[in-house]
């Protein structure tokens, strides 16, 4: 981890704390961190702060350079940081941004299993997934594609692997922008980002990516969860990857050759890591165009990752999904950037939005939102460490006046892979989780480290807050039973 930060944070509330514009000069708007005043001890032990206050610095930022409470140091923008540009203004867009796994992201299925139906059947059945879908890095799956079908599933996203059988139309519904952004542009890819993307559809992907069996152990909103049909003791499954080599090439790609745009557009950053160009330019439509293949590369691969849990849970209880009731409740997308309306000032203004590590958190009523949602607000996932807890939460109005409709993405680091890997003994780790029921299958021991609760912030205590500064709303907590890593 990079050195302590100890720069002057304003208390604005109990949940935000204001980086002023006079902190550096040249920040065009302040920098606000969302958290309170135990996670802020965490937040200054490395400079994700220092890089809240640089993104203030980016033509066309509007009302603030935002972090949520889970973020650490990122590339160029913290992980966990929400930026919005004019596009009028002369708005940039910056791959910092979105980051180098795009749309990085998390979905959440239901189950009409009760815990104690199946607690007998958690070690077996995470053996099978274990088994039976692809992880670890460089990981290969079953699902192979030609060049031709690669660049349809980077123009149509989940909605191809829903046509070739893995999966049904209520899978695309529940999904953010239904599993594929408009505007794709295949011919914006290199072809190292499609030779590293061709044989990775449907695998999990390694580091903290995960397949992880959980039970709702509270429920804090019954009038929602009885919309969902959430219940106590009711067993869910979180799957949370991204996409995979093609999307970190992609990024590579466009951060090495933007760096040029900084020059050519005489834009001034303190960090060369945000590159950027703005968002009307010959180089931000082709890095658009890309990121948007990417990201419909991680819906496909999240529904085929979808199809693959579902036939395995149906070879483990000898019957259907369809009967097991194993329905998407909804899927976000965690690093992405996107085109939205809002209103600033008087105005209705056109805006780039950057969410890395954070979750689109659109309040009841919004456009985009499926029908179901509308009342409730759009279902926000947010997954913790394989030792403690995750969450579903439900979108709010606050968050669309305060955070460009955003909140958390989970709980966060506080110690770096290598960090962890040197202060965790494996197998204190592997007892502990044992004794808390927790059946942990891996392609590498060091990954298992990596990702232990002790290298990460209290996901509970990142929910807290954002529960209780209004951006998003608690619905129900589940715990884990068994997790697959790679």
């Amino acid at each position: 981890m990079a050195e302590s930060w100890s720069g002057t944070l304003e208390k604005i509330d109990n949940y935000r704390w204001r980086i002023s514009k006079s902190y550096k000069p040249g920040m065009r708007v302040p920098g606000i961190i969302y958290a309170d005043e135990k996670l802020l001890k965490d937040i200054r032990q490395d400079k994700a702060a220092e890089q809240v206050a640089n993104v203030a610095f980016l033509p066309g930022i509007v009302h603030a350079s935002l972090a949520m409470p889970d973020i650490h140091w990122g590339y160029g923008f913290s992980i966990g940081g929400v930026a919005a540009t004019d596009i009028e203004a002369g708005g940039v867009i910056s791959p910092a941004g979105v980051g180098y796994d795009i749309n990085c992201g998390v979905r959440l299925l239901k189950t009409n299993f009760k815990y104690d139906e199946i607690k007998d059947k958690i070690k077996g059945l995470v053996y099978v997934l274990f088994s039976d879908i692809p992880s670890g890095v460089g990981s290969k799956g079953d699902i192979r594609v030609s060049e031709r079908e690669e660049r349809e599933i980077l123009v149509k996203g989940a909605e191809w692997a829903v046509k070739r059988g893995y999966g049904c139309q209520e899978d695309l519904d529940n999904t953010e922008e239904s599993g594929a952004m408009q505007g794709a542009d295949p011919s914006a890819v290199s072809e190292r980002a499609y030779e590293r993307g061709k044989a990775q559809s449907g695998t999990l992907g390694s580091g903290n990516h995960f397949l992880e069996v959980q039970v709702i152990d509270q429920l804090y909103d019954r009038d929602i969860c009885d919309e969902l049909q959430l219940t106590l003791g009711q067993i869910t499954i979180m799957i949370h990857s991204g996409s995979r080599g093609l999307g970190y090439q992609v990024c590579d790609d466009y951060t090495k050759s933007m760096i040029r745009c900084l020059q050519k557009y005489n834009i001034n950053v303190p960090d060369r890591q945000l590159a950027c160009a703005p968002v009307n330019s010959p180089e931000a439509k082709s890095y658009l165009g890309a990121m948007k293949c990417a990201a419909n590369y991680a819906w496909a691969n999240r529904q085929c990752l979808t199809h693959l849990t579902r036939l395995v849970f149906e070879k483990v209880f000898n019957r259907s999904w369809h009967k097991m009731d194993m329905h998407l409740i909804y899927d976000v997308a965690h690093n992405i950037a996107k085109i939205e309306k809002y209103v600033i000032g008087s105005k209705e203004k056109k805006l780039c939005v950057h969410r890395k590590g954070a979750t689109r958190s659109f309040g009841p009523g919004q456009p985009g939102l499926p029908e179901r949602y509308k009342k409730i607000g759009q279902p926000v996932i947010i997954p913790g460490d394989m030792g403690r807890n995750s969450y579903l939460l439900v979108g709010t109005q606050k968050a669309m006046d305060e955070t460009f409709g955003s909140t958390c993405h989970g709980a966060g680091r506080v110690k770096s892979r290598s960090a962890a890997i040197k202060s965790i003994n494996m197998n204190l780790l592997m007892k502990e989780l044992e004794s808390k029921g927790i059946t942990v299958k891996s392609s590498g021991r060091g990954t298992i480290a990596e990702e232990a609760p002790l290298a990460y912030k209290d996901v509970n205590q990142v929910v807290d807050v954002v529960h209780n500064a209004g951006i998003s709303k608690r619905v129900c907590r589940m715990r884990p039973l068994g997790v697959i890593k790679g």
